[in-house]
Parts: structure tokens; sequence; C-alpha cells
């Protein structure tokens, strides 16, 4: 008897072929058979009329701090993501030593937009090298099974000291070694990967950029050489990659003998230079190398309302002004105090929020449900404002103060420069590229695209408007299968005999995200934007059911993944 049998669904395996209609048994964690008729099961799903799919591997996530406290590691958790991995970007918490934590949660304040706050009273730090993490990452049950990858910049810092947060300042060849011999160390524990940074986007919270911006090819090519002694392990990159830097990386991966993954992103100040990247990919594979590039399947886009990070009025002396009030009272002011909506209104600050702020209003639309990802801009604040003959400020504060002063507005600013989503259906359909960028656990009071798994599949695979969709099958490889193999997780991300138990049952005519909103359940009552969904009626990781009608179960079948 089986343990597990889910009935009658479409099943989408992650292969990339056709829908079939199929049972899908389960015993001991692992899928036995997909086929059409199977036998009985302790457990019986009836699936008819919903999709049956791999669970979602998330590889591009910040959870490094939120996984010492949060078992469930939500949002992602309540979009079927089975898998996620951690470690991006160059910034994370180990290896660390003590009483240097301080500058590990300044940069990560800075890059992710994480408050100081949040990881300082959330994070207890019981371990300084990075196998000590793994350890203290292996204490608890999850939700869903989790990876961590090395960060540059903590391991710069470890071995370097001061100097290591000076992007400017070059390591000695005794600390170069010394990262690689750590470097070593922690992909035998079980590490998935090392993680760097060279963009001038990411700053510590004090203003420094990035420890790793412009690491000299001396300094990678020894963390290349520990990762070719390894033999494992992934290379994760994000950057401008301002001329030649795609070639300085595809040169440092070759020296490694490990795959690459950067990702892939259209930026308004470069708007083609993707595709200079995209080009430099398909000339590295084409050599024999194995690279790929990381894409969102959304703009990335700042969520603004009264409670968020960034908003229209936040560096107004009148607003400051009300800093100390709740929510609740600062609506009701702004609800009961017209002169109050005057001042923020006419005497707005000759700064460059305030400029900003100008531009990105003609692009800033109402995030309302159904939530609308691809934003159509003559429907922007400040087309609206002009069509009423009232100043986009107005009509902001007037639309922010909607719902009782929780709505949001969303402001598209990569992927988008064109006002469209074709860009993006374009690195999608490419076979060179996997799905990531979700950045689930970051820039936890600006942006909220851990829901990207939902919206990859509702938006291209049954919602789009403004042009076409994309087939289910590629959407569903494309979050499963490719996003497991970029890593070397051969064990899932498939539904196949064999393979790893991690399944999702869709109800996919009413799959949806639902509206992000500001919660305050961070550690110290920090706040963050969370987002739920709809239409997951089972997600099972190793064959234990960890979500039930898009509510979590309280089961915590979920490991650390060592490498």
């Amino acid at each position: 008897m089986f343990d597990l049998v889910i009935r009658g669904g479409t099943v989408i395996d992650g292969s990339g072929g056709a829908p079939r209609t199929a049972d899908v048994a389960v015993k001991d964690g692992v899928i036995v058979s997909v086929e059409g008729k199977a036998g009985p099961a302790t457990r019986e799903v009836q699936a008819d009329g919903a999709l049956v799919t791999p669970g979602w591997v998330d590889i591009h996530t910040h959870y490094d701090g939120q996984a010492t406290w949060d078992a469930d590691l939500t949002p992602s958790s309540w979009h079927g993501v089975t898998t996620t991995v951690f470690g991006n970007c160059g910034v994370g918490f180990a290896p660390v030593k003590p009483g240097s934590e301080p500058y590990l949660i300044n940069l990560m304040e800075g890059v992710e937009d994480i408050p100081e706050i949040v990881l300082s009273e959330g994070i207890d730090f019981r371990w300084e090298s990075f196998p000590d993490f793994l350890n203290v990452l292996a204490e608890t049950d999850r939700t869903m099974d989790i990876g961590a990858q090395v960060p540059h910049a903590a391991l710069r810092f470890y071995c370097m000291g001061d100097r290591g947060s000076d992007h400017g300042s070059m390591p000695t060849e005794d600390e170069i070694k010394q990262m690689g011999l750590l470097l070593e160390e922690a992909l035998g524990a079980g590490a998935l990967g090392f993680s760097t940074s060279r963009t001038i986007k990411h700053k510590a919270a004090d203003g420094r950029f990035t420890p790793s911006l412009t690491a000299r090819e001396p300094e990678l090519v020894g963390l290349a050489h520990a990762m070719k002694r390894a033999g494992r392990g992934i290379i994760q990159v994000n950057s401008d990659f301002e001329p030649g830097d795609f070639e300085t990386l595809r040169a440092v991966a070759a020296e490694s003998s490990r795959p690459l993954s950067v990702l892939l992103i259209q930026v308004d100040n470069a708007p083609d230079r993707w595709l200079d990247t995209r080009a430099g990919i398909r000339a590295a594979n084409a050599a024999g190398q194995k690279v790929n590039g990381q894409v969102a399947s959304r703009p990335i886009g700042i969520l603004m309302g009264l409670e968020t990070s960034v908003h229209p009025f936040m560096t107004h002396r009148t607003w400051r002004a009300l800093a100390d009030l709740t929510p609740e009272e600062r609506y009701q002011r702004l609800q009961n105090d017209a002169d109050l909506r005057d001042r923020l209104i006419n005497e707005r600050p000759d700064n460059g929020h305030t400029k900003w702020m100008d531009f990105a209003m003609t692009r800033a639309c109402r995030l309302q449900e159904p939530l609308d990802y691809e934003p159509d801009l003559t429907n922007s604040i400040s087309a609206l404002a002009e069509r009423e003959g009232v100043d986009p400020w107005a009509k902001a504060l007037e639309m922010l103060m909607e719902q009782d002063g929780k709505a949001i507005m969303l402001y598209p600013f990569e992927n988008y420069n064109a006002g469209n989503l074709d860009v993006i259906r374009e690195m999608l359909l490419d076979p060179e590229t996997v799905c990531g960028v979700a950045d689930g656990g970051a820039h936890v009071g600006l942006i909220c695209d851990s829901s990207s798994p939902t919206t990859l599949m509702t938006l291209w695979g049954r919602d789009r408007k403004r042009g076409e969709g994309i087939p289910l099958p590629h959407l569903v490889k494309k979050q499963t299968r490719d996003t497991a193999l970029t890593y070397g997780l051969t064990d899932r991300g498939l539904l196949a005999p064999g393979m790893k138990a991690d399944i999702n049952v869709i109800d996919f005519d009413n799959l949806r995200a639902l509206k992000p909103e500001v919660v305050y359940d961070m550690p110290a009552g920090g706040k963050r934007l969370i987002q739920r969904s709809s239409g997951y009626r089972h997600t099972f990781v190793s064959g234990i059911e960890t979500l039930n009608n898009s509510e979590l179960t309280g089961n915590r079948p979920g490991r650390l993944i060592r490498g």
C-alpha cells in the first residue's frame, strides 16, 4: 500500500512535456509511480480538475537571518515553494568572528532592506564558521527544505578584518589563501555555492559599497581554485555588467570548473545591456561552460503605501512630525485634517526624493485585486492626475488613503523600460535562463516578490492581456527542474519515480496572489510586506502535507540540504 496517492489530476511533471492525466503515488517520501491508475494508499487526494506539479524550487532568496527564527519561511511557504536557497548576492552571516556581527547586519540592512533591530534582535549568533552555521540551521525542522551559500562579503570581512569592508582594499596572498581554505571547508560541509556582488546598487546601511564590488582577479581566481579543489558548488553573481565584467566572471568560472549563474535584469539606464550579457551566456555555453541567467517573472517594483519603507511623503517635514503615531492614528489625522493634507501636497521639500517621485509617479499605478503586474502606464498616478486636472501628489495621497490607509501603489523600476512585459517574456522563453530574483526575505518594507512562483503561473499561463502568454509546461519546468538542476539538486523538481515527493496540487482557475499587506510580526515588532495566496489545494514536502487550501498545516518535514 502506498502512503499517498494523488488521483486523477492533470500532471505537469516538470520535464516540459505535455500535460497528462495520471495518479501520483508516494511511499516513504519518494514518488514511486506516475501512471494511469495507482493502487490503494493510506491517504488519497482527489485531484480531478486540478494541476499536479512538482513543488517550486526558489533559488534566489535572502532568508539567511529569518531562517534562524522562522521555521515556516513565509511568504514563500504560502506560495507552493518546497525548496529555497539563500546566501545570494554576496551577503550573509557566516563566517563571523565574535564581536564583528554588527558589520554583517549593517551590510544586510543596506543591501536587502532588513532593519538592523530585526536582525540584531532576531539572530542568535551561535556560530563562527560556515560549517557551524549549517549545523545551527540543521537543528530546526521546517516547512520547506533550505540550502545556503557562502557569501563573499562575510568571507572577506572574516579574513581581512575592517579592511575587508572596503572594496578598494586588496587582500594579501595569505588572506586570499585563507579565504580559499574557508570556502573549501564550507563547500565540504554542505554549502551549495559561493555568491558575490558587483553592483553599485548594493550598499551597507552606512553608505559603504558592498565589499566585493571591485574584487580583483587574484582574489576571484583564488576563490575559484578553492571551488575546483572542493569539486562542488555553484558561483552566483549579481553584477551591473559594465563592459568586460561578464568576461572576467566567465574566466573565473572556467578556472573553478564550476557552473555560473548570473542575474539577468533590464535596467533603465542601459536597457539593452541584458542582451549583451545574454550573448555572453550563450557564448560560454557554446564553449562548453555551464552558465545561466536568473530572470524574474514580473517587473521588479517598489510597493508604496503609507506604512511601507518608501512612499511619496516620507521626507516631508510634515510627515516626519507624525512619526510617533501608530499607523491608525496617522490615518485618522490625515482623514480629519484637511490642512495637514494640504501641507503634505503643497509644501514639498526640494530634495532628491521629491525629484525622483516626480518621475516615479509617471509609472506608479494603483495595485488592487485582481493584481495587475503589467500596468498600463496611461493609468499611472501622473496620467490620472492630468486627466482629472489635479496635482499628481494630491492624487497619490488620495489613492494611498483608500482602504483605510492600506492601499498600495506599484512602481515598476526594472524590467519595464517599454511599459510592458515583452522583455520578460523573451527572457523566460530563453533556454539558457531559469527563474530567480524573487528575493524572499529581503527588501521587506519595499518589495514582496516571494509570490513570484504564483504569478509566474497566473500571469503567463492564464491572465496576460497585453501580449502573448507562455505554455504551462514551460513555466513549470522553469520553476522546478531547471532551478533544481542549477544547484545540482537532482532528486527534485520532477514528478517521476525515484524523485523526492515535493508536490503541488493547484486549483488553477482560482490560483492567485493576494494583495500585499504590511504586518508587524518580525523580531522587535519589525514590519514587513507579506502576500498570501489562494488556489493551492495541497503542498507536500517529502510526501507530508505542509499547505492545505493555501493555509499552513503546521507539519515541518523540511530539512537543511547539504551539497
